[in-house]
């Protein structure tokens, strides 16, 4: 049972993967422009996908430049062409030569690469030799049924082709602005592709009295007329990434390919046969001196600028004006840098300034619980000496015991004192956070210490209330103190300006998890009026003599000591707002969760 679930699913597989289609692209050279290529080879794809199973052939036109880009990128795996462009194509890419073209219209001749030169009728040209000096017109310095072709002839003749002409034009592809130009009298000359100028006639782009060609010939069952030597056909060549057994299905069904089939036809060929010796385009090639070096990248780089020069001196415009933009930029950025440095440094002076006057604020509004502490301790030191002094005049010196007891009270009074004073200069006075181990038990004593009177005076109940197993954390005393007055400050403001019936309440709630504190002071006052992140921004104030300072102090000191503060309305049903702060325990390296 296992065996043939085993034998199922490796037939799955099989199949998936012999389902799949190949995309294969041919490169094919477009002497009359891409869209006349596409039209006559797209019908040899569709062959070729019928008779090899799993492929989607593609048409890729192009000309030389084009179709050798093409090949160096991968982009095509097979290419129609001239053997002038295959031998410069092998000299850098391995490529398999699969099968030679037989034309259609030369009775299935495998050599039908050759040129036409051709003048105007009424021209004095009547040989090469006449040519001397001209200005010719040429499709590409690597054709070889075209420019290639008749250079060759002029070395048989001991021509020296390099100086010869006065100067070739190379108008690319398609070919019929070259007999257009030898018509509107731009060149003297055009040479052109075998069967170029029977092509045109019969599209009736031409009228076949208006030229003449030089050197004619006609080879034995040619339709065409020809200058120079005939070359072998198109053949159809394989790059080494084309996979051996594929290049043998290829290679069997473009021998295979009947006359008479409509891709033949489209494609103006009596079918394929094997690759012909390419002997003739060799020695041509060695007569030329065509080696691969003269294909060279730089080349073909200086060839592209010559053809488009006002592309590339665009090109170099606009190179110097982003040069010069970026070396702009940079000089800007550099002295808004310096700029901002400074504004920091001075916005920083400026938070120190503020913040000691947000105390000051603090300290103000509870001036008269202040007093009231002082004045207690005060009052008692006072009693206790005038008690000692009254005992000493009136000669009941009693015992050193109590004596020393009433000493004792007035020093405890007078260290409360010193204790308040400390508070309120601690308060006031801006230094550098200094982190300790803090009692956070400690400091919401005497925050509420600190704010007894005023809450007294405004008829509001202040109390504490722990959950969990209290612990130390590391904190700056000062400002964490500070923190816990301007939250517990903000609600007994929220509750008196409230105006309810309801008694005010305060809790301050700490609960201690595992790795953390969570310090919650919730009120029932009026709750928020704006956004959170409104209410804790730099200036924002909803008090008419406020600063708009406390909140965001409160996250700033929040934050030094990478904890979390939050601020949002209660959700237990109730109106009131929680100010929210959670602090690292001591030791903990683990990030607060809000």
């Amino acid at each position: 049972m296992y065996r043939t679930l085993f034998c199922l699913l490796l037939l799955c597989c099989t199949s998936s993967v012999w389902g799949q289609t190949q995309s294969l692209y041919v490169g094919v050279l477009s002497n009359w422009g891409n869209q006349q290529a596409i039209e006559r080879w797209q019908p040899m794809m569709e062959y070729l996908n019928e008779q090899v199973p799993g492929t989607d052939f593609h048409v890729y036109p192009g000309n030389f430049e084009a179709l050798n880009l093409a090949m160096e990128l991968g982009q095509i795996q097979f290419i129609i062409t001239n053997p002038g462009q295959y031998l410069y194509l092998s000299n850098q890419y391995p490529l398999s030569w699969l099968a030679t073209m037989r034309s259609a219209r030369h009775n299935g001749a495998t050599s039908a690469i050759g040129s036409a030169i051709i003048v105007k009728a009424e021209s004095d040209y009547r040989t090469l030799y006449d040519l001397k000096g001209k200005v010719i017109a040429a499709s590409d310095p690597h054709a070889l049924g075209g420019y290639q072709a008749t250079v060759g002839l002029m070395h048989k003749l001991g021509m020296e082709s390099e100086d010869y002409f006065k100067e070739v034009k190379f108008l690319g592809f398609p070919l019929d602005p070259l007999l257009y130009q030898v018509r509107d009298g731009n060149v003297d000359a055009a040479i052109t592709p075998l069967c170029t100028f029977e092509d045109m006639i019969a599209r009736g782009l031409i009228n076949a009295a208006d030229y003449r060609i030089l050197n004619p010939s006609r080879p034995d069952g040619f339709d065409c007329q020809c200058s120079t030597s005939l070359y072998p056909n198109w053949s159809f060549a394989a790059s080494e990434s084309v996979d051996i057994g594929l290049s043998k299905q290829i290679t069997q069904a473009l021998m295979e390919l009947p006359t008479e089939h409509p891709a033949a036809i489209k494609a103006q060929l009596m079918g394929w046969t094997s690759p012909i010796s390419q002997l003739a385009v060799i020695q041509l090639f060695g007569e030329l001196h065509v080696h691969a070096s003269d294909g060279s990248r730089w080349e073909s780089v200086e060839n592209w600028l010559k053809d488009n020069r006002h592309w590339g001196i665009f090109a170099i415009f606009v190179f110097l004006v982003a040069t010069v933009y970026h070396l702009w930029i940079e000089y800007r950025f550099h002295q808004k840098s310096e700029s901002l440095i400074a504004t920091e440094r001075q916005l920083k002076q400026q938070a120190i300034a503020l913040e000691r006057l947000q105390s000051a604020s603090i300290i103000g509004e509870i001036g008269a619980g202040l007093a009231h502490e002082i004045n207690q301790p005060i009052a008692a030191i006072t009693s206790y000496s005038e008690g000692g002094i009254m005992r000493l005049e009136g000669g009941q010196a009693g015992d050193s015991a109590s004596m020393i007891e009433l000493l004792q009270k007035i020093h405890s009074q007078s260290t409360r004192a010193g204790e308040v004073v400390h508070r309120i200069r601690s308060l006031l006075k801006r230094r550098e956070s200094v982190m300790s181990d803090v009692n956070i038990l400690s400091l919401v004593d005497e925050c509420i210490s600190l704010l007894k009177l005023e809450s007294q005076r405004r008829e509001i109940q202040i109390t504490k209330r722990i959950k969990g197993e209290p612990f130390f954390i590391s904190a700056d005393r000062v400002g964490l103190l500070q923190v816990l007055i301007n939250l517990t400050k903000n609600s007994i403001d929220a509750i008196a300006e409230a105006q309810t019936e309801v008694e005010g309440k305060i809790v301050i709630e700490l609960v201690f998890k595992e790795f953390q504190v969570d310090v919650l002071v919730i009120d029932n006052g009026s709750g928020l009026e704006q956004s959170s992140d409104s209410v804790m921004a730099t200036f924002f104030t909803t008090k008419e003599d406020g600063l708009g300072l406390g909140l965001a102090i409160c996250n700033e000191v929040v934050n030094e000591h990478d904890g979390a503060f939050s601020l949002h309305d209660r959700i237990d049903g109730q109106v009131g707002c929680v100010a929210k702060i959670s602090l690292k325990k001591r030791g903990s390296e683990r990030s607060v969760e809000v």
